[in-house]
């Protein structure tokens, strides 16, 4: 699997460590210690997928992977030694696909890089005969621009969060399991005290201004999965 990664890290030893796996695994390793000129880099040759570390010298991981975010798709995960529930939170509420602490197994590193970014490229290239689009009831969301509109106005979503959507619209009408569509949005196996698909759920929910108790789009039912009908 050829791929170019970014590696944005100013801890030297980690960065020659990520580097060396990645590199067995027959990818492309692109290093800084910085922000900046790893931001530039983006502008100018974006990646197949990113790691960033939280604490950098010159702009935090959180801001440079919101930067990220305002023009490009990649996938994003998250390197810190923060072990914290809400900077986990904080990292995938601006658009980290993962987030992995300190001191971590570059073999489990490995094999989530390569998980996300076999999921980024199953929704990002669809087979042909499959719908590109869909509209419902002013929902809009196309594959071919990977743009979702809401009435109108374009939603800041993260890949993550579009493939959960596109999944659930590809399936009007059915009910789907959380462990379905954990397993097919990021190709993993479903662990029944897994709540990643809740919280996914929950964060759309609230781009899509729904209501708690009585939402339009993205239906709950109870102890079964999710529908939107």
């Amino acid at each position: 699997m050829a791929a170019d990664i970014l590696v944005v890290d100013d801890e030297a030893a980690i960065a020659d460590l990520v580097e060396l796996y990645l590199k067995n695994e027959g990818f492309t390793v692109h290093k800084f210690d910085s922000a900046a000129p790893a931001l530039a880099h983006v502008e100018k040759t974006p990646p197949d997928l990113a790691i960033l570390d939280v604490m950098l010298p010159d702009m935090d991981g959180f801001t440079l992977c919101q930067r990220i975010r305002e023009r490009h798709l990649f996938p994003i995960l998250m390197l810190t030694a923060r072990v914290e529930d809400m900077d986990k939170i904080t990292g995938l509420t601006l658009g980290a696909d993962d987030y992995i602490t300190k001191p971590f197994n570059p073999l489990e590193l490995t094999a989530r890089v390569k998980t996300q970014l076999r999921r980024y490229t199953r929704y990002n290239r669809p087979p042909q005969e499959e719908a590109q689009e869909f509209d419902i009831r002013g929902l809009q969301i196309s594959r071919q621009t990977h743009k979702c509109l809401l009435y109108g106005e374009e939603l800041s979503l993260t890949p993550l969060e579009f493939s959960i959507l596109w999944y659930l619209c590809r399936r009007q009408g059915r009910v789907v399991s959380s462990e379905e569509l954990f397993e097919a949005v990021w190709g993993e196996k479903y662990m029944d005290s897994n709540n990643t698909v809740m919280s996914h759920i929950a964060r759309l929910r609230e781009k899509l201004h729904e209501p708690s108790r009585r939402p339009k789009f993205i239906k709950t039912v109870w102890g079964v999965g999710y529908t939107i009908e």
